[in-house]
């Protein structure tokens, strides 16, 4: 009797401890799957003229949605100051250095429109983007610095602009206006296109697994599936 009582116990606090170290896919019940709206529907634009964004973060191995508002601004720290990405969409951007010695001053690196700026492998490089006027592209660089010499290299372009970014077992995922890629290698894969989200301006890109990726999107988030390419659309319901 107590070995059979031992041998519960000991399955139960097995399970507990098993559940407690995988993560939790929840999606809350205001976001109900919707079929997705063909781009310039009459349900589209209710959702673009929407003012709800939001963001998809895992934080404590649990899926966690928020409202969140359009960033204008990146920032990336060195020992000896701080390189600023400023994305001002038609208006410009630029990126830029400024140094923590404030007798010094600050050194414009590049025009353009600064969406990101990230380490990879002990090298630094950033992401700029613009859709605009039926425009749509931008480009990955690569950033060496020597001496507070800042020298830019392109490594790869893109047709649609880069919106939401993140890192993935040494892939680059990147949401596009309307398109989603795959950077492996700095060899580029476009696995979405044309995509309904198509100026609902993607944010976030969080990712549990290749077949539970989601991203903030205005108005709802959406499901990923990056082994069969399924997209699946949570609409936000107030």
């Amino acid at each position: 009797m107590k070995r059979g009582l031992f041998f519960v116990v000991f399955v139960f606090l097995l399970l507990t401890f098993c559940a407690c170290g995988q993560p939790q896919i929840i999606i809350p019940l205001e976001f109900v799957e919707t079929i997705p709206p063909k781009p310039e529907s009459a349900e589209w634009f209710s959702l673009n003229y929407s003012q709800n964004e939001f963001r998809t973060e895992i934080i404590d191995r649990q899926l966690t949605i928020s409202k969140t508002k359009e960033k204008d601004r990146c920032e990336f720290k060195l020992s000896n100051g701080t390189l600023i990405g400023i994305n001002r969409g038609e208006f410009g951007g630029q990126l830029k250095f400024l140094p923590l010695d404030t007798t010094q001053k600050e050194i414009v690196i590049k025009g353009g429109n600064i969406e990101f700026i990230f380490p990879f492998k002990e090298k630094i490089y950033f992401i700029e983007g613009l859709a605009h006027m039926g425009y749509s592209g931008g480009a990955l660089y690569e950033l060496e610095i020597t001496n507070n010499k800042f020298v830019f290299k392109k490594l790869l372009d893109f047709e649609d602009a880069p919106e939401a970014f993140t890192i993935y077992q040494d892939k680059f995922l990147i949401a596009g206006h309307e398109s989603f890629y795959i950077i492996k290698n700095f060899k580029k894969e476009i696995i979405l296109e044309e995509t309904f989200w198509d100026n609902l301006y993607p944010n976030s890109i969080a990712v549990f697994d290749d077949k539970n990726v989601f991203i903030g999107i205005r108005s709802g988030i959406v499901k990923l599936d990056l082994t069969t390419k399924d997209l699946r659309f949570y609409k936000y319901q107030e």
